[in-house]
């Protein structure tokens, strides 16, 4: 299938746009890349598709894109072949333009499909600029599915065989580049992160693509281990070196020996420890507790943490020549607030497990096109959106109890406890809380300094709820009222139609809240409108 044609040839301007404000960061040593225009599958009638994705090949540089039921083809990561989005809720004709501008991409909306983004209507066309693109933009389509804009490397995949590493986004991309670049040699590395990021998977997968595949592997949180056994644990001990040492132990180093050993948690190791450790690592050699004859030990060593181990040597918790030793090479792990289009496959990924374990396989099979999607897209949107501290640990367990909790049911359902989990979004700078719910704002700012992202971004963190959003921008309550009116795209509960609020009402099952996030209005107002129509 041919591309869409070429609207207008691009300007030397747009292409010296495209090659300063849409280009990654440079790495020492490696070639710049201009990043691509991508459009991610976060939500599909048919499971299995989700993660698919388009790339929006020359976008950037000028090029127009044109989406419709038929076309363009999305393709998993693994695939070179792919189909069209196909879904018969959506217009045969383009129903979606994307153009490239001096600042960012535009989206213009044709009226044959209705699309949202955030839960706001696409009315004619929306402009983002390159740094929102670069977070990532849900595009929401016909209530059914939903796509994530965004910017990527280009290249094929470079996934590797490592259970749960699943994404193409740019920081997962250089993590895996970084992991090919040293797994065959015999460096330490120092894998730093947030808990939950994945810091044993690369570990595995450093020693899954290194020479010492065929021999252990071995992982070890220290943060788990009492201090005062620690060196035993790890170094082996004599007989009688210790209370109970009844006989000799190993160790760890001699159980993974011709392997690879994985400290989690290097930060906990205690002072003794980190001496112990530091002549390992100088000079090959251990010494159990208890014992005056050193050993020889051949063991490639990994350690993680999620600390400052810098701020640790500062304050003498932390070796300065232990660190230099570690890091011999560094893995930095991204957030997954960081990699938006990660979540959509890796939530897929989750999920199939979870079918998997309780005979539900068959929601991955495609079935009645016409029937309402497992996943549903305000869910899936509600996923994007959150900020998950705990990360890839805490999005398995959110998949898991989702699917688990759903069973037997035609979508998924959002529990209570799981949608209080889900509620906070993307965080935001908020100025210091007011004394008192009648206090005026710390900060003052003029009405006219509020821009319309900011206005928006302000209700949607404080889920619409007019009198903290107002405190949140330094403003009058009376000042966001006027904003909100003067707004082309914020609705008030009054405007909206008695149909969408009727059939918003059934699919939300009357959940109030669940509304108030979907139709975005006031909470007051809207539960005013419900007992106005009779609905409540």
């Amino acid at each position: 299938m041919s591309r869409p044609p070429l609207v207008s040839p691009p300007s030397p301007q747009l292409l010296a746009d495209v090659s300063t404000a849409a280009e990654p960061p440079r790495r020492g040593g490696e070639p710049m890349h201009h990043p691509a225009a991508v459009l991610t599958l976060v939500a599909h009638p048919q499971l299995a598709r989700v993660g698919e994705r388009r790339v929006l090949e020359d976008l950037l540089a000028g090029q127009e894109w044109v989406l419709s039921r038929n076309a363009p083809d999305f393709t998993p990561a693994s695939s070179a072949f792919g189909a069209p989005l196909g879904d018969p809720f959506l217009s045969r004709k383009p129903f979606l333009r994307f153009n490239r501008t001096q600042t960012g991409i535009r989206v213009s909306v044709g009226p044959e499909t209705r699309c949202t983004s955030d839960g706001v209507p696409l009315r004619d066309s929306r402009e983002w600029d390159l740094e929102a693109v670069r977070s990532g933009v849900p595009l929401e389509l016909a209530g059914r599915l939903v796509l994530l804009l965004h910017l990527c490397e280009p290249g094929p995949s470079t996934a590797l065989a490592s259970p749960g590493m699943v994404g193409e986004s740019v920081g997962l991309r250089r993590v895996r580049k970084d992991i090919q670049r040293v797994a065959d040699l015999d460096l330490c590395v120092l894998i730093r992160g947030e808990t939950g990021t994945g810091k044993e998977l690369v570990a595995q997968a450093l020693h899954q693509q290194g020479p010492r595949a065929r021999k252990p592997f071995l992982s070890i949180n220290l943060g788990a281990i009492p201090r005062e056994l620690a060196a035993a644990e790890l170094f082996g001990a004599a007989k009688g070196a210790f209370t109970g040492a009844n006989q000799a132990r190993d160790g760890f180093f001699r159980a993974a020996q011709g392997g690879t050993l994985f400290l989690d948690e290097i930060g906990e190791a205690s002072a003794e420890l980190q001496v112990m450790l530091l002549r390992v690592l100088e000079t090959g050699e251990l010494f159990p507790v208890g014992a005056s004859t050193p050993v020889r030990t051949d063991v490639r060593l990994v350690a993680a943490t999620d600390a400052d181990l810098e701020t640790h040597i500062r304050d003498g918790r932390f070796k300065a020549p232990l660190l230099h030793r570690l890091a011999g090479y560094e893995i930095q792990l991204p957030p997954l607030r960081e990699r938006r289009e990660d979540i959509a496959p890796l939530f897929l990924h989750f999920a199939r497990e979870a079918l998997e374990s309780i005979g539900e396989s068959h929601r991955l099979t495609p079935g009645d096109p016409y029937q309402e999607p497992w996943l549903p897209p305000a869910l899936a949107v509600r996923l994007l959106r959150h900020s998950w501290p705990g990360n890839i640990r805490q999005l398995r367990n959110v998949a898991r109890q989702l699917v688990v909790g759903s069973r037997g049911q035609s979508q998924l359902e959002l529990g209570p406890r799981l949608a209080q989990e889900l509620e906070s979004p993307l965080p935001l700078a908020r100025p210091p809380a007011p004394a008192s719910p009648d206090a005026e704002p710390l900060t003052r700012r003029k009405s006219t300094e509020v821009t319309e992202p900011e206005l928006l971004e302000a209700l949607r963190a404080h889920e619409w709820d007019v009198k903290r959003a107002a405190d949140h921008l330094g403003i009058p309550r009376s000042s966001i009222y006027n904003l909100i009116e003067r707004s082309p795209v914020i609705r008030l509960a009054g405007d909206l139609s008695v149909e969408e609020l009727t059939r918003c009402f059934h699919e939300c099952q009357g959940d109030l809240d669940t509304m108030v996030r979907r139709l975005e209005v006031s909470r007051r107002a809207l539960s005013r409108r419900i007992k106005e129509l009779g609905l409540g």
